[in-house]
């Protein structure tokens, strides 16, 4: 797996995720909706530490940097 996300996006996906977590932790949302933010926050957390992306992949998006030739 080549790394295909940039250091801002992945501190961004970091934020949203503490973000999601903390509305759970405060009950905010509740039922359905915290498990699906749940399951983002899980899911942006993952990807943000190593790096990859798989849907970056498949629309073939890179936001890291770009190697010089």
């Amino acid at each position: 797996m080549k790394r295909n996300m940039g250091l801002i996006d992945r501190g961004i996906r970091i934020l949203i995720a503490l973000f999601f977590i903390f509305l759970i932790y405060k009950g905010q949302v509740r039922d359905i909706l915290a498990t699906i933010l749940g399951i983002i926050s899980a899911v942006f957390i993952l990807t943000s530490l190593i790096g990859w992306c798989p849907l970056y992949t498949i629309l073939g998006i890179n936001t890291g940097k770009k190697k010089e030739s």
